[in-house]
């Protein structure tokens, strides 16, 4: 296999245990909380700093607006400031050591807006995993212990933050359907099968 695969997903899916499967099936270097550690020790910065960024992208013009400039379909609305804040050297570093895993060989990276930063690469696969809400809450409650009260709606929010982040940074839609190679439903047909079918997949370019 000698493909650069990322995965997005909506909370829940099991993305990241199916890019899990997927890099153990194929030898290859599997990467969601390693690009964490890897850019904070290459930028200085701290783990948590990386690890809080994408949690304050709740409401996508407050974020656009505190870190100083706001994107709506792609386009500037205006708002800008001469320095970088500090989540934009933080997607700037995260970004940088993305390309870097990317330039060492086949590998998987999950989330993290990998699948834009790595768009003008021929060997790439996009891949988006979805599936229905009752399969994410099981989900959620079994293997995060989320509390099953209001979960629904926790689950939302978390959807909507990776949104929202990804939105900003891109200028492109999170989860829309033209920027990936495959869409996995793993509600359907669980996580095991979905894995399956990427590789399959995969295997076939």
């Amino acid at each position: 296999m000698d493909k650069v695969i990322t995965i997005s997903r909506q909370y829940g899916s099991g993305g990241r245990e199916i890019g899990q499967k997927l890099a153990d099936a194929w030898g290859i270097p599997f990467y969601d909380n390693e690009l964490i550690t890897r850019a904070a020790k290459e930028s200085g910065f701290a783990e948590a700093a990386f690890e809080s960024a994408e949690a304050r992208a709740n409401n996508s013009l407050l974020y656009s607006i505190a870190r100083g400039t706001a994107h709506f379909s792609g386009q500037d609305m205006g708002f800008s400031v001469s320095n970088l804040s500090l989540d934009d050297k933080l997607y700037i570093a995260q970004a940088e050591v993305i390309r870097k895993c990317a330039a060492e060989g086949p590998c998987v990276i999950v989330g993290r807006c990998a699948d834009y930063i790595l768009r003008k690469r021929d060997d790439l696969v996009n891949i988006f995993v979805y599936a229905d809400m009752e399969f994410r809450k099981e989900r959620a409650i079994r293997i995060d212990h989320m509390e099953e009260e209001k979960i629904e709606s926790a689950i939302l929010k978390i959807d909507k933050r990776r949104a929202n982040y990804h939105n900003f940074h891109t200028g492109e839609k999170w989860g829309r359907i033209e920027n990936y190679s495959l869409c996995v439903d793993s509600g359907r047909i669980g996580t095991d099968k979905a894995a399956e079918v990427i590789r399959l997949y995969v295997e076939s370019l």
